[in-house]
């Protein structure tokens, strides 16, 4: 049938065997006509789609991750940059592979990890002016800004944020959440509240960790930051939420503890964190739990990151440089509780 076809469109039967043995292949020109023929798109034809389903993007995701730690850098970003070619329109993926990217980069090198976030910026950027959709966009800029703060660039992120903080009267959720309910649909309106509590939750506590670092050198005000944030983490379980905010506040109380000179309460905090580390961290997923029922799906579907793939071997790196390279914790060398607390998530580290 298709040499029939061909022949009509005045190619010989010579050309079709080229075409088979992939000595040379057909005009371009040829592939609109050809998909006419059969009453096909050019894509069908090709067997090409420039969008993935959600579970394929994620499958995708999980292979070119691997390939950071299986492959030399150049090897592994050629391969994204082949994949990031022949999807180019697919938006959602482009957003998960910038967050790969971020994911990435902490453990590289200075001029590998510049090139990571700088790709992903780049791909944020054309999600913002291409993708034509309001909620990918505005994750896309949060990204963008996420990957300035790393460059350590803060006049791209006053660019793209401005330099004053607006926010709506009443968040999206909650009124989205009320319109539910008068629709006489209280399911839906109970897991719209229920992924507002739970976005704004992790947001609290990590602002108010935030201000307990920016606040260190006064320290009864860090203290009582510091405290307020456990208590909410404590609160919510926040260890089977979310494992990564529960080891950065072991880390951020460690850090204000240590330099106050609080040596003991510094190293129990510290005990805490390698505890995390080697017991309950991995596999790391965003999840609910017996109050935060009905959020999986949401966490499912891409937001804060849930979908993406986090390399176990890169994180198990991050949980030890994420201790040492904190100057405070210098003084704590000569301390056997702080060395066997890095010889336990060293160990964790080489255990296959």
């Amino acid at each position: 049938m298709l040499c029939k076809c061909v022949y009509n469109m005045g190619v010989s039967k010579a050309a079709v065997s080229k075409w088979e043995q992939s000595q040379s292949y057909p005009d371009i020109t040829l592939l609109p006509r050809l998909a006419a023929h059969f009453n096909i798109s050019v894509d069908d034809l090709l067997d090409y789609s420039p969008q993935l389903s959600r579970e394929d993007s994620r499958k995708l995701c999980k292979r070119l991750s691997a390939k950071f730690t299986g492959k030399p850098f150049d090897c592994a970003m050629a391969e994204c940059r082949e994949i990031i070619k022949k999807y180019y329109s697919c938006f959602p993926l482009l957003y998960q592979i910038a967050v790969m990217f971020i994911n990435h980069a902490a453990a590289l090198p200075k001029e590998q990890k510049d090139e990571l976030l700088n790709e992903a910026k780049g791909l944020c950027r054309r999600i913002v002016s291409e993708s034509g959709d309001t909620l990918l966009a505005r994750d896309a800029v949060y990204i963008q800004c996420y990957c300035a703060l790393m460059l350590e660039n803060p006049d791209e992120v006053f660019a793209l944020l401005g330099e004053t903080f607006n926010t709506p009267d009443v968040p999206e959720d909650n009124l989205l959440a009320q319109a539910f309910l008068l629709a006489n649909k209280p399911e839906k309106a109970k897991e719209i509240a229920q992924c507002g509590m739970y976005q704004y939750l992790l947001c609290l506590i990590e602002t108010t960790l935030l201000y307990a670092g920016i606040t260190e050198d006064n320290f009864d005000t860090a203290q009582v930051a510091f405290e307020r944030a456990m208590t909410l983490i404590n609160i919510y379980d926040m260890g089977k939420l979310n494992a990564n905010t529960l080891a950065k506040a072991y880390l951020i109380g460690a850090n204000l503890y240590c330099k106050h000179e609080f040596r003991e309460k510094a190293l129990e905090l510290l005990e805490q964190y390698a505890d995390l580390c080697v017991g309950a961290f991995l596999p790391f997923k965003l999840c609910g739990d017996d109050f935060f029922t009905d959020v999986d799906e949401w966490l499912d579907s891409g937001q804060l990151g849930a979908t993406i793939h986090y390399d176990d071997k890169i994180l198990k790196e991050n949980m030890l440089r994420s201790m040492t390279d904190i100057e405070t914790f210098a003084v704590l060398q000569d301390e056997p509780c702080y060395r066997s607390i890095v010889q336990r998530i060293t160990d964790y580290i080489n255990a296959k």
